[in-house]
């Protein structure tokens, strides 16, 4: 691998560094948010992500099975490391992802039968698999939970509309990864030592959209492929931290409304989200417009808003209160719907 520019990776890494956090003011823009950190050099460059020992990979798809590709440019798969620093550390991303996988980290101690699958953000350009994975998987599995990290299908952009506003491809292929990677963990539960009935999904900024749409889909987006198809792909239960891609920013109309094609399913799991009043790249109304569209469907939705926290914070400590006490929320909430 090679030091990089944003020239190497066009667009889509451009859209990583404001989705993870960077926010507009690293952009050029001003912004009213404290939220800067420090920036680094990059590194990066063709490579496939591997889990480390604790991890067991597994791909999502038939090996045989030709699937969609996302925007590759026919550029093989690539690894780097991100900026800016998260808590003063880096953190590592995959792009150029054409054949997804699921990785598995066992429980630790107690094995409660709960099961997580985790969806790393990116902005669908790129997907932060420790920052908002692993390390994720690494707090899951202590609290006796079966932990996937997803690393699906990217990149894939949302083309800009007439009225500014970037809208889902006809073909969403996270969402497709995200359906297939359930069902896998529904046939395989036995082997797991799951509880089909206990697996919910945890998503972090685009991967707390992608949670969303897993959780109010009412099909699944392809066709079937094996037995693993057969499963339900709605989770049990859902998790958003920082989502973005929910709220209608544009419309004349007074009030907090969701994007047009944000679909509400009365049957969406119960739901806990967790943003930050000072998110400079995902504003708190989409969290707010989607709880609320939750609650009017009789979906039992819980919100945790604090005034500091910024992007992208992950499960890594700063000043900010949200970054050292969501995890506790989200215990005590799994424990108040008898998951754990």
């Amino acid at each position: 691998m090679g030091v990089s520019n944003l020239n190497c990776v066009g667009s889509y890494l451009v859209a990583v560094v404001a989705a993870l956090g960077v926010g507009s003011a690293a952009l050029g823009e001003t912004t009213d948010f404290d939220c800067d950190r420090p920036e680094v050099e990059k590194v990066e460059g063709p490579g496939v992500w591997r889990p480390d020992p604790g991890g067991a990979e597994t791909p999502l798809w038939p090996d045989r099975l030709a699937i969609a590709a996302p925007e590759t440019g026919g550029k093989p798969e690539w690894v780097g490391n991100g900026s800016p620093l998260v808590a003063g550390r880096l953190w590592n991303w995959a792009t150029y992802v054409s054949r997804p996988t699921m990785t598995i980290y066992k429980p630790k101690g107690i094995n409660t039968r709960a099961a997580m699958l985790v969806l790393p953000g990116g902005g669908y350009a790129a997907v932060a698999m420790d920052l908002e994975g692993t390390e994720i998987c690494n707090w899951a599995t202590k609290q006796g939970v079966t932990c996937a990290v997803l690393k699906y299908r990217v990149p894939q952009r949302w083309p800009k509309g007439e009225d500014g506003l970037r809208r889902p491809p006809e073909v969403q292929l996270p969402l497709e990864d995200a359906q297939r990677a359930m069902g896998l963990l529904r046939q395989r539960a036995s082997s797991y030592g799951i509880d089909p009935d206990k697996i919910g999904v945890i998503g972090f900024s685009a991967g707390a959209h992608l949670a969303a749409a897993v959780s109010n889909a009412q099909h699944r987006a392809y066709e079937s492929v094996d037995a693993a198809d057969l499963q339900p792909s709605r989770p049990n239960f859902a998790i958003l931290l920082y989502p973005g891609r929910h709220w209608d920013s544009v419309s004349l109309k007074p009030g907090l409304h969701l994007a047009p094609w944000m679909e509400i399913s009365a049957n969406a799991p119960p739901t806990l989200l967790i943003h930050a009043m000072n998110d400079p790249s995902n504003d708190i109304r989409h969290s707010m417009a989607y709880g609320l569209a939750l609650n009017d469907a009789g979906v039992p939705v819980d919100m945790r808003f604090y005034a500091k926290g910024c992007h992208a914070f992950g499960l890594r400590p700063t000043s900010d209160p949200i970054t050292r006490e969501w995890p506790d929320h989200a215990v005590k909430w799994l424990r108040n719907l008898n998951l754990l």
